[in-house]
């Protein structure tokens, strides 16, 4: 007889959101650069005398195994470097503020304030400001040796190590990251192509697209403006990401259209996804495809027809290739970050909230004798990132994630004696950093607390005695970041989903008005189809993080999910639409154009004032044969789901 759970033990949909691991390819190499950079290190400080500089060593690698997540080698360079020089200075102000006592605490909460408005900039400045209050966290909370300079040498040197092994493949395989990301591209348009006509699949192949696309041009983009367009294999690579959107745009009026295009088309793409790759050029071998008898058809076929050419070609011209999102040069873009920084009320109120916990536990354990109270910062700073994902899912994940790297740390530090034998303990463990890391923050912290727990050990040879202190250390952290950094700022438990789609209601409307204008600059308007989406993918991410909150935010955030799909939907029927007139359907009149947009504003405005979404009846006209009429459908739809009572 089966046996079921009563409802009352049934876990909540959002803690098991948490706690359900995320699939990942295994990274074997990132995997062995973990266990060598991390490893030799300490063998070396056993060999040469000085275990203690080999623990350091081993602890700045491990700031640059946690960094080290780009695949392209040109991007290891930066995703690692910078933030270990960053952490750098970190080291050396926390050793200025060791044993200050209260000024120790101005100190430590003035890094956090930068650190937290830093954070808000991008992928490699929230890692650098990570690493310069963890460090500085650490020197603050560590008696390090002297001199001064000894610590930030040792702990830059280890991650350097790591971005060194990184890098040691590039002249064999420089270049072959960039053609494998526009690759992928080219992969799941070919997959999006196929699911023409099957709604679910559809749905899921197009956001797959869309991330891919996205992490393409930042990969290629940020190359290439260091090169300044100079680099021919990074403008070839730019040419045929900007040669696929035809196609792209091209799916959504095959999907509505609901006629399956033949196999052959996805098979094509798949053939030029190969040519791109290798880096092939000539006349790529693709499958014979019927004659176009639709505006449809016809649309893929021309931009079939202009993908084969763009990837045949030998040579591009660097300075007719587009770059789609408009990227002015990179000094340019620095200055605008920085200026954003500094005025923004987001980074502020983020570096605010930081430096507050930061302040209160350096705080608490300055009043409260708390052996190796480092931890407890240590903690906030890694629960409290914004861009990691929920504070309350962090702080939860990072309690069980602890207890179970608590149990793991008793048994090496209970049968490993302090010697030689913690290298091959370190090689065993250092990897399942990065192997551990993709699968969600709990595991990750599970394969870090035991790492950290080892070099600690051999800086202060305190063994099992640490355990007991840890686990409460983390819990402190994990309660002063619930509290000070998540139940005093409402906006960080209030869903930010219905403003986002406010904005992305408005720009829908803008790029409504530009598809079917008078004088619309091409470039213009692929631009801002392209900004439209990747807001699109920004706003699905966040509705995937609100759910993992607890009630009523997780529940909240799961009424707007209709709202989310419907606004997907409008851009896909504004894009064949358009796809549409510019292979032979009749243009919509001005009238039409400007009666939908009238329509979203007045969308855009009830979502962004509406507390909760009520379902209300809404019927736009126009002329039934109009080539607007689907997308006015959607709009309608739109306005049904989102029109507050």
């Amino acid at each position: 007889m089966s046996r079921e759970f009563p409802i009352g033990l049934t876990p909540p949909d959002w803690l098991v959101r948490n706690l359900r691991p995320q699939q990942a390819p295994v990274n074997w190499a990132a995997a062995t650069r973990a266990a060598i950079a991390m490893a030799l290190p300490l063998a070396i400080g056993f060999a040469t005398g000085y275990p203690a500089y080999g623990a350091l060593a081993s602890m700045g690698a491990l700031n640059g195994v946690i960094g080290d997540t780009a695949d392209a080698y040109r991007m290891r360079v930066i995703f690692i470097a910078i933030p270990q020089f960053v952490g750098a200075v970190g080291v050396i102000l926390g050793t200025l503020a060791f044993g200050q006592g209260w000024y120790a605490v101005a100190i430590v909460t003035a890094v956090a304030l930068v650190s937290g408005m830093i954070s808000t900039i991008g992928a490699v400045a929230s890692v650098s400001g990570l690493l310069l209050l963890l460090n500085c966290v650490v020197g603050a909370g560590l008696p390090l040796p002297h001199p001064w300079w000894l610590a930030p040498v040792l702990m830059t040197g280890g991650g350097l190590l790591v971005l060194a092994l990184a890098l040691l493949g590039w002249p064999l395989r420089a270049g072959v990251p960039e053609r494998a990301s526009v690759a992928v591209v080219y992969r799941e348009v070919a997959d999006l192509l196929a699911s023409c006509g099957s709604p679910d699949r559809y749905i899921s192949n197009r956001f797959d697209v869309t991330r891919a696309l996205n992490q393409s041009y930042d990969l290629i983009l940020s190359h290439r403006a260091r090169h300044h367009g100079r680099s021919q294999e990074l403008t070839r690579l730019l040419a045929q990401l900007n040669a696929i959107t035809p196609v792209i745009e091209a799916a959504p009026a095959v999907h509505l259209a609901g006629r399956p295009l033949p196999p052959g088309v996805a098979e094509a793409v798949r053939r030029l996804a190969d040519a791109v790759e290798t880096g092939r050029t000539g006349h790529p071998d693709l499958p014979i495809l019927p004659l176009p008898t639709t505006e449809t058809s016809r649309a893929v076929d021309h931009a079939l027809r202009h993908v084969a050419s763009v990837v045949a070609a030998p040579d591009v011209d660097p300075h007719g290739v587009d770059d789609r999102f408009g990227r002015p040069g990179l000094g340019v873009r620095t200055a605008r970050a920085t200026r954003t920084v500094m005025l923004s009320a987001n980074s502020w109120r983020y570096g605010l909230r930081l430096a507050l916990c930061i302040a209160i536990a350096q705080s608490l354990v300055s009043l409260i004798p708390v052996p190796r109270s480092y931890w407890v910062a240590l903690t906030i700073t890694f629960v409290l990132k914004p861009d990691f994902g929920s504070v309350f899912s962090r702080a939860l994940l990072r309690a069980l994630g602890t207890v179970v790297g608590l149990v793991i740390a008793a048994a090496v530090l209970t049968e490993v004696p302090i010697g030689w034998w913690d290298v091959p303990t370190m090689a065993l463990l250092a990897p399942l950093v990065p192997v551990l890391t993709p699968r969600g923050y709990g595991f990750q912290t599970a394969a870090i607390t035991p790492v950290i727990l080892l070099v600690s050990d051999i800086l202060n040879h305190q063994g099992t005695a640490l355990l007991l202190p840890r686990l409460l250390d983390s819990l402190m952290g994990c309660a002063i970041a619930l509290v000070a950094g998540y139940l005093l700022w409402p906006e960080s438990w209030h869903t930010r989903v219905g403003d986002r789609l406010a904005d992305a209601v408005l720009d829908t409307t803008a790029y409504i008005e530009a598809a079917f204008g008078p004088a619309t600059d091409p470039t213009a308007r692929a631009r801002m189809r392209r900004l439209l989406y990747r807001d699109l993918s920004v706003i699905r991410t966040e509705f995937q993080r609100a759910l993992t909150e607890p009630p009523p935010t997780g529940r909240r955030a799961a009424a707007w999910w209709p709202l989310v799909v419907a606004v997907e939907r409008i851009v896909d029927a504004t894009t064949a639409a358009h796809v549409r007139v510019r292979h032979g359907a009749a243009p919509p009149s001005p009238t039409e154009v400007r009666h939908l947009a009238l329509q979203l504003r007045e969308l855009a405005e009830g979502v962004r004032e509406a507390d909760t979404l009520t379902a209300i009846p809404t019927h736009l006209t126009g002329p039934a044969d109009s080539v607007l009429e689907p997308l006015r459908q959607e709009v309608a739809a739109a306005r049904a789901v989102a029109t507050p009572h």
